[in-house]
């Protein structure tokens, strides 16, 4: 069974920059969050120095590491009020790191009343100078109508110019918008060239859709030597997904000759990785002795792990555990609650299985 979880919706924004002019893009998954470096941040003795150049000579440098000081508490008290004063006047001296910085106070009203218009007004003046985290996040309230009125062909815009100053998640999703046809048309050769750059660029869930793409022949011949070629890359970048649908490709001899002990160690890596769906099947090779020793109360260890992830399939299983008392002490009831939890997580398995012991009177 191939796991195709598409990356769809990683429109992450970036976080505080630590530089004054080019951003490194930063993500929370789903997509990477990383921080734009100039120089060194102030340190103690150096903060009055930073003040005294801000304040007196209109050093746009020192007014946006002196933010910066007080946004992190560095050689200075952390007070995210100053560090929005500073930002401010570095912004107003055209410095593109202090206007997106200072939109990033605003989004999450930090030392400032919380207001996505003015995080905008900041990230537009940012992108207007170049600076590439300022695109990418303009690109992203569009994309999700924070602050302005959804529209996806100007978050593409704004996606499209971040990417062109190697911002991966603003590739990645402008890879997503060609997948979906949300501002451009339907496009999925389109979509391919950017989830390429996106992994070019290191992104984990752009190889991910790169590879699922060359899986099901989408905008590309079909090709699994080259889709796994892509989930190992994905997985080598910690992505949970890529590692688990390598694994999948070695159980079922896809691509690659079939291994079930090679299998496992990829399903352990994503499920080391926090993906439910690798912890299941990891689970399952436990159960029924494929690639590894016949363990239940191993297998039960990954099922729960994956029911606590959300994955109902692993909870259904963690419940046919405790039906038919394997690896754990037979407990109906029990057994009947991880049915009902699976069945909340909608699998459909587990629905069936939890009526079917209420028909038995449990």
């Amino acid at each position: 069974m191939k796991i195709i979880n598409l990356a769809l919706a990683a429109t992450a924004f970036l976080a505080l920059t630590t530089a004054c002019t080019s951003s490194h893009d930063t993500a929370d998954n789903t997509v990477v969050e990383q921080t734009e470096q100039k120089d060194t941040p102030p340190i103690d003795e150096k903060a009055r120095a930073l003040y005294d150049k801000c304040s007196n000579l209109n050093d746009s440098d020192a007014c946006f590491y002196l933010g910066l000081a007080y946004s992190y508490g560095e050689g200075v008290k952390q007070d995210y009020s100053m560090a929005a004063t500073y930002f401010e006047k570095a912004c107003s001296l055209d410095d593109s790191s202090g206007c997106y910085n200072l939109g990033v106070l605003y989004y999450r009203g930090e030392g400032v009343r919380q207001d996505y218009q003015l995080a905008n007004h900041y990230y537009q003046k940012a992108c207007d100078m170049n600076n590439r985290s300022g695109c990418y996040n303009l690109g992203v309230t569009y994309d999700k109508g924070e602050g302005v009125k959804q529209e996806h062909h100007l978050a593409n815009k704004y996606y499209q110019k971040a990417c062109d100053m190697n911002i991966s998640s603003a590739c990645f999703n402008l890879g997503n918008s060609y997948y979906k046809g949300e501002g451009v048309k339907k496009d999925f050769k389109q979509a391919n060239k950017y989830y390429q750059k996106a992994c070019e660029l290191n992104d984990g869930a752009g190889c991910l859709n790169l590879g699922v793409s060359y899986g099901d022949g989408r905008g590309v011949k079909k090709d699994y030597q080259q889709a796994n070629q892509y989930y190992q890359k994905a997985c080598n970048l910690n992505n949970g997904i890529g590692c688990k649908n390598l694994s999948n490709y070695y159980r079922a001899g896809k691509g690659v000759k079939q291994d079930y002990h090679k299998a496992n160690q990829y399903f352990k890596k994503a499920c080391d990785l926090d993906d439910g769906a690798g912890c299941n099947s990891l689970g399952y090779s436990y159960s029924f002795g494929q690639g590894a020793k016949q363990d239940y109360q191993q297998a039960l260890y990954y099922y729960q792990k994956s029911c606590d992830l959300k994955e109902g399939m692993g909870c259904d299983n963690v419940g046919v555990l405790y039906n038919n008392g394997q690896g754990v002490r037979q407990n109906i009831n029990t057994a009947k609650w991880y049915y009902g939890k699976a069945c909340d997580f909608g699998y459909q398995k587990g629905c069936d299985n939890y009526r079917k012991l209420n028909e038995r009177g449990y």
